[in-house]
Parts: structure tokens; C-alpha cells; sequence
């Protein structure tokens, strides 16, 4: 007979049963050299009441254990819904957080796009002061060239020089005005 030949099932205590198969057709199981079906009687009382006592006790053994075993898997239970529940925790968190850091990170890209507007702006108008600038200093050498063509044909008279000094005066309004 093979192992396969016998049937398992769990008893009411949580162990393993096994029993021989079943191989007549009637309601009684056949007999087997493995399972006697006859219990042989006890010797004495006194053993029989040793016996009673060790099923006793390991009865209240297996009763210790299971109720240990429930303690251990309830705390087992918590225990990991604890985690689960601190994981749940930190995933809202940092959910949070990346919302958070997001919308800081567009509020950035929004100040950085404003930024290299003025900074545009900037670079234009600092292009157009540089090319006044230049203006002006053309006007600026023009006038002095004006002014010194004027003094060396005046030859050094009075009234020539007062003439000069009026042209010199409108070629620095014009630069002004060519500034502002």
C-alpha cells in the first residue's frame, strides 16, 4: 500500500488525520496489518489512568498552543496593518510633497519666463543707449572739430570768439537733445 492510499483531513483540534482506504463495500473498514481495528486493552487501571492523565495534559497543551498561536497571529495582523497603515501615511505625504514641489517648480518656470522678458527688455534698451551713446560722442567730436574750424578762422578776434563760443553752445544743446 502506498502513501497516496490514505486519506488526510484536519480533526477539530488543527492536526493532521490520517485513515487507511477504504476497500470493501460495506460500512466497516477493512481490516489492515497497519491499523489494527481493535484497540488492545490496557494492562492495569493505573496504567490506563497514567494514559488518561498524559492525554490530559497534552490536551491542555494543544489548548496552551492554539491560544498561543491566535495571540501571535492577531498581533501578527496589527503589526502589519501598522505598516500598512504608516505606508498609507507616508504615501499621502509624499504625494503632498511632490504636489507641492510641482507647483513650486511652475511657479519657477512662470518667474523664469518673466525674468528673460525684462532681461530682453533690458538688452534692447541697453542696445538702444549704447547706439546714442555713440550718437553723441559722434556730435561730441563734431562739435570740438566745429568749434576748432571756427576758432582757427576767426583768428583769435573778440567778436569772433564770442561767435564761437555761441556755435559750441548749440552743438552741446544738440548733443543733449540727442542724449535724452
Amino acid at each position: 500500500m502506498a502513501f497516496s492510499d490514505y486519506c488526510c483531513s484536519i480533526d477539530t483540534d488543527g492536526f493532521w488525520a490520517t485513515s487507511p482506504p477504504q476497500l470493501g463495500f460495506g460500512s466497516e473498514p477493512a481490516a489492515s496489518p497497519l491499523f489494527p481495528s481493535e484497540t488492545p486493552a490496557p494492562s492495569s487501571p493505573e496504567v490506563e489512568a497514567g494514559d488518561a492523565a498524559a492525554a490530559g495534559c497534552a490536551d491542555e497543551r494543544r489548548l496552551r498552543r492554539r491560544i498561543s498561536n491566535r495571540d501571535s497571529a492577531r498581533r501578527s495582523r496589527a503589526r502589519k496593518q501598522r505598516l500598512l497603515d504608516e505606508l498609507r501615511a507616508s504615501a499621502a505625504a509624499l504625494g503632498r510633497r511632490r504636489r507641492e514641489l510641482a507647483a513650486r517648480a511652475q511657479d519657477a518656470r512662470g518667474r523664469l519666463a518673466l525674468a528673460r522678458l525684462a532681461n530682453a527688455g533690458l538688452r534692447a534698451e541697453a542696445d538702444a543707449l549704447s547706439r546714442r551713446l555713440a550718437a553723441a560722442r559722434r556730435a561730441l567730436a563734431l562739435g570740438r572739430l566745429y568749434h576748432a574750424a571756427a576758432a582757427a578762422t576767426a583768428g583769435g578776434i573778440g567778436s569772433g570768439a564770442c561767435s564761437c563760443s555761441l556755435g559750441f553752445v548749440d552743438i552741446e544743446q544738440t548733443i543733449a537733445s540727442l542724449i535724452a
